[in-house]
């Protein structure tokens, strides 16, 4: 019987410190914010969105004591309060948000790239720049280029595309400039409708979330490579030892 009593104590003990640790948790759950609680559970991308993204960052102040310039649109996709040089007060709004989401877009294909030739190389690349990567491959190409060698021409043709797409998307944002019914970087190209219905506010920041990431990302791809050598795999690689990631006759400032 006392071992019965033991027992039923025991789980009783348990039961407490259950509730107990239940009861201490709850101070700590959102209940003030059922909002957040309630996005989050649909979506854990939802929570940042404002309803759906309809309403954007509506409301934020990014700096503390700081609220953002008048000229700085709080209804526009990927707002955040965060404009502390005052760019919107200098330059054309939609100007800025053009060059934001077309910078954002070039840097997330950069990033993929620059990932991409770490996992994969086409065959015969090696042939003509050897295993040069990132800012080291432009160099060699437009040096082979020079030295006559009708390989290394690639990144010609690459320079030349990308400009003829330049001019051709030249009249939609000369529209948006001159008070046209276009937003910055429409250029009506959703071939696989992620945008159709009400799913356009949340793709749109989405994209702006994703390209502000991949400006940042590439900035540090960049940075690694011209002090190691490496890509970005083969720097994460390396890092259980530093001294790996030096190639020869790259990154002098890793030597000290």
């Amino acid at each position: 019987r006392s071992g019965v009593t033991m027992q039923g104590r025991s789980a009783m003990l348990r039961t407490v410190l259950v509730l107990g640790c239940a009861a201490a948790t709850s101070a700590f759950a959102p209940a003030a914010l059922p909002s957040m609680a309630r996005t989050t559970a649909r979506s854990g991308v939802t929570m940042q969105l404002y309803k759906e993204g309809v309403l954007q960052g509506k409301g934020v102040q990014a700096i503390p004591f700081s609220p953002p310039p008048e000229t700085l649109p709080s209804d526009i996709p990927g707002y955040c309060g965060f404009d502390p040089l005052g760019f919107s007060t200098l330059f054309n709004i939609d100007w800025l948000r053009e060059a934001e989401i077309k910078n954002g877009r070039v840097a997330m294909l950069a990033a993929a790239g620059a990932i991409a030739q770490d996992l994969f190389q086409f065959p015969g690349v090696d042939k003509v720049i050897g295993k040069a990567k990132m800012i080291e491959a432009h160099d060699k190409f437009i040096a082979g280029a020079h030295a006559g060698d009708g390989r290394s021409f690639a990144m010609h043709q690459i320079i030349f595309w990308v400009s003829l797409l330049e001019i051709l998307t030249f009249p939609a944002i000369f529209e948006t400039m001159n008070g046209g019914s276009r937003q910055p970087g429409d250029f009506k190209f959703d071939p696989l409708g992620l945008g159709k219905g009400d799913k356009m506010a949340r793709k749109q920041l989405e994209e702006i979330k994703n390209g502000r990431l991949a400006m940042i990302g590439v900035g540090g791809m960049v940075h690694h490579y011209l002090l190691t050598g490496k890509g970005p795999i083969q720097f994460l690689a390396g890092i259980p030892n530093y001294k790996s990631c030096i190639a020869p006759g790259m990154g002098p400032l890793c030597k000290f």
